[in-house]
């Protein structure tokens, strides 16, 4: 129970400062399991996704975070998973200790779960996008059922800007596009590239007049 308010707590914290506005110009919000995935600016970027969504579907949607950094003393691991039940992936192949990440998100998976990870591998304080690393294409081939919703976030990154200590309040919102599933015989470039470009475009066009806007806060 108390975990469950810290969470309201934390989606209402994200309403405040940001509206947290979804604009669903792809498909609807659904309990179907997916993967959001979405441009990384910032450590907010999985709270954003997550508060985007409806209430009802928020329990059911965990966030993919690198150990090395949600480890880190025991206010962060108590939110990431306790909190947020994230998926921790150790990015350092070193530590590890035979797990294997793409079998840990199949897993995740196969339980229920949604997911919301970032394919950039690392936050990006520049414009545009870094280029895709590979496991959102093994996840796709593992779990070729799996749709994987792109997800623009506009203005987090100015929401908390690195190395600043207090956020800024400004509007910010989650584009949620069209659906992709990995297609028959589609090897891992074309899926990278055409899974990349459906974020992008998401970016570019500024939103359609036919998008339904949710933001419901907790």
């Amino acid at each position: 129970m108390i975990d469950r308010l810290i969470a309201r707590g934390f989606s209402a914290a994200i309403h405040a400062l940001t509206g947290a506005r979804a604009l669903w110009e792809g498909c609807i919000p659904t309990a179907e399991r997916r993967v959001y995935f979405g441009n990384h600016a910032s450590h907010g970027d999985f709270v954003m996704i997550w508060s985007a969504l409806p209430p009802a579907l928020r329990r059911g949607v965990r966030p993919v975070a690198g150990a090395d950094y949600w480890n880190r003393g025991p206010f962060r691991r108590y939110l990431i998973r306790n909190v947020f039940h994230a998926v921790l992936i150790e990015r350092n192949a070193s530590e590890r200790n035979g797990e294997d990440p793409i079998q840990q998100l199949c897993d995740a998976v196969d339980g229920g779960a949604s997911l919301i990870l970032f394919p950039e591998g690392t936050r990006n304080t520049g414009e545009g996008l870094l280029p895709f690393k590979s496991g959102i294409y093994h996840l796709a081939r593992q779990r070729p059922e799996l749709e994987f919703v792109p997800v623009w976030l506009d203005n987090l990154s100015r929401v908390m800007p690195k190395g600043k200590l207090l956020p800024l309040p400004l509007l910010c919102t989650a584009r949620f596009g069209a659906p992709l599933r990995l297609a028959a015989g589609e090897d891992k470039p074309a899926f990278l590239d055409r899974a990349r470009a459906a974020l992008l475009a998401l970016s570019e066009d500024g939103g359609t007049a036919t998008a339904a806007v949710t933001g419901e806060p907790a």
